[in-house]
């Protein structure tokens, strides 16, 4: 079989990381890129102008709280606010942010909800979110990648919530918990509290709390064995090497042609 040569590039990765699809990029239409390349930017202003006014808001309410109020609360250390949160904020040094309402909940509320934040620090939450929607920003046309940053968040969410409730127990009042805090947060600035997660996953996670479907045992062996088989398989089929300026389509077309 003799594979046909053409002038153009081959076209079997397109990954952020190659610079022949990019230079490819610039063949399209100078309108579908400037819609492309502003989209882009629009993302990228506002993620700098949200991360600039959180900033502003927490400077402002610890000039406002610091001489009144505590800066550790059931051994957790926190930036109290009048109504921002509560959430997790910050790259560098992550900071909880908690609202002067939730101090006056009853103690176990105020664990639960102290906890949470807390988890979502230790466990750099904030910075694994902020790296995945960086991939959105250059490919934001890519409805697959927005679906999986959504299901990301969901993700986060539901594997803090059950170290939650795995340390501090009573699932529907952790549940009922949350009830409280949408109402109460969706009153404060517009900050996307942690503790609630993404948009529309409330309900999600209620479900989850409520009526968990634990994996059966079979389950548990068989999904992590069939996801190293799908690895082995991948690893082990013979992929095809393309010269730099062999292009699928017509390798494709001559194989074909000579069958």
């Amino acid at each position: 079989v003799h594979l046909a040569r053409s002038a153009t590039p081959a076209a079997g990765a397109l990954t952020l990381f190659d610079r022949d699809w990019w230079a490819r990029t610039q063949e399209y239409d100078p309108i579908i890129n400037r819609i492309w390349w502003t989209v882009s930017l629009i993302l990228l202003v506002w993620g700098i102008a949200n991360a600039v006014r959180v900033a502003v808001l927490i400077a402002m309410s610890r000039r406002q709280s610091a001489s009144r109020a505590p800066s550790v609360v059931d051994g957790i250390p926190i930036v109290v606010t009048d109504e921002l949160g509560p959430a997790t904020v910050g790259l560098v040094r992550s900071r909880v942010l908690v609202p002067r309402w939730v101090l006056t909940l009853p103690g176990v509320q105020r664990r639960y909800v102290l906890r949470h934040e807390e988890e979502h620090r230790r466990s750099h939450d904030a910075h694994l979110l902020l790296f995945a929607s960086l991939l959105v920003l250059p490919m934001p046309w890519n409805l697959a990648m927005w679906w999986m940053l959504k299901r990301l968040a969901l993700a986060v969410e539901l594997d803090c919530d059950n170290r939650v409730v795995a340390a501090l127990g009573d699932r529907p009042a952790y549940g009922e918990l949350l009830l409280t805090v949408a109402e109460a947060a969706s009153r404060g600035p517009r900050l996307q509290p942690a503790f609630l997660g993404g948009a529309g996953s409330l309900e999600q996670r209620l479900r989850a709390l409520i009526s968990p479907a634990p994996l059966r045992r079979a389950q548990k062996f068989a999904l992590p064995m069939l996801t190293l088989a799908l690895l082995l398989i991948v690893v082990w089929m013979p992929h095809p090497i393309l010269g730099p300026n062999c292009s699928s389509a017509h390798t494709l077309a001559s194989i074909t042609a000579n069958k």
